[in-house]
């Protein structure tokens, strides 16, 4: 009988095909029309049911064994970044000033090839699959968060989905090795926007205003001095400023100044009280030197913390794809993934499958040109994983 690691092999050309024809048509989040329509019509041609317009553009397929067992949830993002693309792919984006620069192109790929791999493996083989398989196609994962409505829109509730499962293409892993870890994997993500208002006026007569510019410079070397003097160097914060725009002419003095920052921390205690921490540095700063502040906190979502069952599932996948020599555990990055917002309601894993290799640029770069050779990598891990649950979940944990 044909195994599922041939299977894969057999459809990695069509995967790395999806792959490309998704690069060429990048749509920003909730505006990815042309690509939830690719994505639900390769799903329909499997013979999956198929529900669209979910919370916008998000896309599910229901592959159902018609015999008991966990559902078990695999999800990809769809949305594209508002960067140009300088790759010089013969394959590149199509849309001026959009492009697939985080590798979701490569994650719906790898989770339309385990639907195509794992729906041919049930019509063939009936016994080989329990339980139920729910392929997700998230919008909006960049910038406003896709998951939250996709939530509220009842995707885990009908079926109840018992294990949620996701991956990312990761440069700094190189193609060809797999890297999970239980536990904390992602930080929390927040962002805020804080205005100190002043007074405007000559640029000839400072005592006469209250320069807005100058004093937001100094709420930003404030808040950074928080980081570093006040945190303790054992829980890991990072606050960047991001934006800093103020002034319209080179002889006024601005009486309005506008930052923009993110916030990221695992703790949710260190998480949690940033926001009056921001609230409190700029009241001192601004009142010091006679102005006043606005601030705008927006709570993002939490970090990634992989259940340890979940994980040592996805870990289980992942040696029997590659082998023990290319599976790892990964550094946990301060970067942000609203894949959090699904674990905070079932146990789940979210793992980083290696993209990198010589010249690779990091993600969120106009020349970003992950590896594909790592797409049937993932497409296993996932199509394993799901399987291995499927028949596993409902068991007891050794030790129970």
């Amino acid at each position: 009988m044909e195994s599922l690691s041939d299977r894969v092999r057999a459809a990695a050309p069509h995967i790395v095909d999806l792959r490309r024809r998704l690069h060429r048509i990048p749509e920003t989040g909730f505006n990815e029309v042309r690509t939830a329509a690719l994505v639900a019509e390769e799903l329909a041609a499997l013979g999956l049911p198929v529900r669209t317009g979910i919370a916008g553009t998000g896309v599910t397929a229901l592959l159902d064994s018609g015999r008991p067992g966990p559902t078990v949830m695999l999800r990809a993002d769809m949305d594209a970044l508002p960067i140009t693309e300088a790759t010089g792919l013969p394959y590149a984006s199509e849309h001026p000033g959009c492009m697939h620069a985080c590798g979701h192109d490569m994650h719906m790929a790898m989770l339309l090839g385990a639907a195509r791999v794992l729906a041919g493996l049930a019509e063939q083989n009936p016994d080989a699959l329990r339980g139920r398989i729910l392929f997700l196609f998230q919008p909006a994962e960049e910038g406003p968060g896709g998951a939250a409505p996709m939530i509220e829109a009842g995707v885990l509730d009908d079926p109840g989905v018992d294990v949620c499962i996701g991956a990312h293409v990761w440069p700094e892993i190189p193609a060809g090795f797999v890297g999970v870890k239980p536990g904390p994997l992602m930080a929390a993500m927040d962002r805020f926007e804080l205005t100190v208002l002043g007074k405007g006026g000559h640029a000839a007569n400072p005592h006469l205003c209250v320069d807005a510019l100058e004093t937001a410079t100094q709420v930003v070397g404030a808040l950074q001095r928080v980081v570093s003097r006040m945190t303790s160097p054992l829980e890991p914060v990072i606050l960047t400023i991001g934006e800093l725009h103020a002034g319209t002419a080179y002889n006024v003095i601005p009486g309005e100044a506008r930052m923009a920052g993110t916030v990221r921390a695992f703790a949710p205690e260190v998480r949690n009280r940033w926001e009056q921490r921001i609230n409190q540095v700029a009241g001192g700063v601004c009142a010091a030197m006679g102005a006043t502040h606005r601030l705008d906190f927006q709570w993002c979502h939490p970090a990634v913390i992989n259940d340890p069952r979940a994980a040592a599932e996805v870990r289980r996948a992942a040696l029997d794809a590659v082998g023990a020599d290319r599976v790892m555990e990964p550094v946990p990055t301060m970067g942000g993934e609203d894949f959090s917002m699904f674990l905070q309601r079932v146990p789940g894993c979210f793992f980083f499958v290696g993209c990198g290799g010589p010249g690779v640029a990091p993600v969120h770069n106009p020349c970003f040109a992950p590896d594909e050779s790592c797409l049937p990598v993932g497409a296993e891990v996932l199509c394993r994983a799901a399987v291995q649950i499927c028949a596993r979940w409902d068991a007891p944990q050794a030790g129970a």
